[in-house]
């Protein structure tokens, strides 16, 4: 076995070397924040999961606390998730409470103000369950349609069934209508309006390439089968029919990896390492990573980054690994390329040494 001696420690050295070559800097202490977006180069807007909202401000490092009038609740997993701006608007996904512990991952859009954020909701998942688990959530903006992630909310087969939205990818325009060229109205003629693609566990990452200008995404296995792929319009990755080679975490089998008639990921993880936000780098600070996809890790606190320019061998690096705790989301300068990551408590930012 002296080969898988070698394989390890050229991947070991060639990940330490790179760590080498970095600085990582916290910013500011946050509480445990969840989801991230710049709104002009020098701030940060951010959501922490029990219920506040903040601008950072990267070079003062002041935070700014503003007010909202979302309908929350923290459950489980769930409280407030992705947040997104664009034109001076706000989206923001969120655990919705729906009445009797009953909750949703709901979508609401609001005009940026700096004192107080009057959101509306335009997108509710349906049905609304009493569950703390799997929200997803989410968002990315390409041309007037918003796309968003919504979690099966640990209740498996629901993923298979397109007249609900948990466990799927939905596709919006940006004030909420349906766009009319969605699956359902495409020959899935038994598909809820809002949904883009099926059989997603706990989707995590999503991301518009800048390079090809196609949405890839992360999501959940159970017990290992974690995943990077493509979002595919009206395909279907297969929870809980597949496994992706992951188990249930009782030890008994799900399914298989993969089979014909179902969308394949790009890449797979078993074990599981909880993949989280993922980016596809565009930048100067980190120049020869351009076009690799970034992703993040909650289980072993991990950066990777994947040469996926070849599906059929697709190659893997560690940049990092415990270094900053567990990664909830990655952010891109829009200027500098310099990256910008929320752990579980903090702001921190990833440069190259001087």
């Amino acid at each position: 076995m002296a080969w898988k001696r070698i394989i390890f420690l050229i991947i070991f050295y060639s990940s330490i070397a790179q760590a080498d070559d970095i600085k990582l800097s916290k910013i500011v202490e946050l509480d445990k924040p969840w989801g991230s977006s710049f709104i002009n180069e020098d701030e940060i807007i951010v959501t922490e999961v029990e219920g506040k909202i903040k601008i950072v401000n990267i070079n003062t490092n002041k935070i700014l606390n503003i007010g909202h009038n979302l309908n929350f609740l923290v459950y489980g997993q769930g409280g407030l998730l992705d947040i997104l701006y664009k034109d001076k608007n706000i989206w923001i996904s969120y655990t919705e409470n729906r009445g009797n512990w009953k909750t949703s991952t709901s979508i609401a859009k609001a005009k940026l103000n700096k004192k107080k954020l009057s959101f509306s909701n335009i997108f509710q998942a349906e049905p609304p369950i009493d569950s703390g688990y799997h929200f997803g959530s989410r968002l990315v903006i390409k041309d007037n349609f918003l796309f968003a992630t919504a979690g099966e909310r640990g209740e498996g087969m629901i993923a298979q069934d397109p007249t609900s939205h948990p466990g799927s990818i939905i596709r919006i325009h940006l004030d909420g209508t349906i766009p009319k060229d969605n699956p359902k109205f495409q020959g899935k003629h038994n598909w809820l309006p809002e949904i883009f693609q099926i059989g997603v566990r706990n989707p995590q990452g999503l991301f518009l390439s800048p390079f090809d200008q196609k949405i890839y995404m992360s999501n959940h296995g159970a017990k290992g089968g974690d995943w990077f792929g493509e979002v595919k319009k009206g395909e279907n990755y297969g929870w809980k029919i597949l496994g992706w080679g992951g188990t249930n975490y009782s030890g008994t089998k799900i399914g298989p990896k993969w089979k014909p008639g179902f969308t394949k990921a790009i890449k797979y993880w078993v074990p599981s390492i909880a993949t989280s936000a993922i980016t596809i780098y565009k930048g100067e600070e980190f120049k020869e990573w351009n076009g690799l996809a970034l992703i993040t890790s909650l289980k072993d606190k991990s950066l990777r980054s994947l040469d996926f320019s070849n599906k059929n061998d697709v190659k893997e690096k560690i940049i990092f690994k415990n270094k900053i705790g567990r990664i909830r989301d990655i952010q891109i300068h829009p200027s500098t390329g310099k990256i910008y990551f929320l752990s579980q408590d903090g702001l921190w930012l990833m440069e190259k040494k001087k």
